[in-house]
């Protein structure tokens, strides 16, 4: 494996870039390829073995037409449905963001009562509880999920009067909780993350699931001795989509505060059931 090869990052949409903007900046060196599945998505309402194909398709197309060294699903609901078959199936290191976001919330929790906001995938797949039971059997998770939340940011529409209104409504059974610490698991999630903290007090710490994800890739890039010999600075990141390149362009360049030109490109799904694949430039 060649140290320099770019690590691949694969999501359902554009909330993965919230991984890949704290990627970029803890890891200068690197060079990240990030496809966002928006013909599809959102995931967290879709068949796990929907979730578990989708998954792959990107992971192939990375691992074949990139080459690239290392995986990072940044995807909870991905990561619930298709991680431990990745890692039993690829050649190479592949990290999901749920293991990071349940540490880091078990560890920072001081009354015991964790909250979790995630996609029904996400939650109905118990993997947040499962994490966290190995960090403490007496600690409670109490989780909602909120699929409208992912359409907001989907739809560019995170800033507005109507998010907060949105998420002020939705996560007000949490006051009556005592959690003390909120997860968010799902990408997406932390561009709401001002109208989130008002809505459950600032005495909750809030545990960006993508964020501490950065610092599990930092370690295994040293135990694998993957780190990059080439400073890329992030020029030459490309980013893929499944759909339209202009608007996830639009919505890439906010969040990413990036000065120089996205290269965005454009990912076709070829075939349909168990032949399905996606192909690009």
């Amino acid at each position: 494996m060649n140290k320099n090869n770019p690590i691949g990052m694969v999501d359902s949409g554009v909330g993965g870039l919230t991984v890949i903007k704290e990627a970029q900046k803890q890891l200068p060196n690197e060079q990240f390829i990030f496809i966002g599945d928006t013909a599809r998505m959102p995931y967290g309402q879709r068949p796990v073995d929907e979730v578990i194909a989708y998954t792959f398709q990107m992971a192939n197309y990375l691992m074949t037409e990139k080459h690239i060294k290392l995986l990072v699903i940044a995807c909870n609901t991905a990561t619930a449905a298709a991680l431990p078959q990745l890692q039993l199936q690829l050649s190479i290191p592949v990290i999901g963001v749920i293991q990071p976001g349940a540490e880091a919330a078990a560890l920072r929790t001081k009354n015991k009562k964790i909250g979790l906001i995630a996609t029904a995938g996400t939650v109905n797949s118990k993997a947040y509880e499962n994490q966290i039971a190995d960090y403490g059997q007496d600690i409670t998770l109490m989780s909602q999920a909120e699929p409208d939340f992912v359409q907001l940011v989907e739809s560019n529409h995170y800033k507005t009067a109507i998010a907060q209104k949105v998420v002020s409504e939705h996560l007000a059974t949490f006051k009556e909780t005592a959690i003390d610490t909120l997860i968010l698991g799902c990408t997406h999630f932390p561009l709401l993350s001002s109208f989130i903290q008002v809505a459950v007090g600032p005495e909750v710490q809030l545990i960006d699931a993508g964020r501490e994800t950065v610092n599990l890739i930092s370690s295994y890039l040293d135990r694998y001795d993957l780190k990059s010999e080439i400073k890329y600075q992030h020029d030459n990141d490309t980013y893929y989509t499944t759909s339209d390149p202009e608007m996830f362009k639009l919505i890439a360049t906010q969040w990413l505060e990036r000065h120089n030109e996205l290269d965005v490109r454009h990912l076709n799904i070829i075939g349909t059931g168990e032949a399905q694949h996606l192909e690009g430039k």
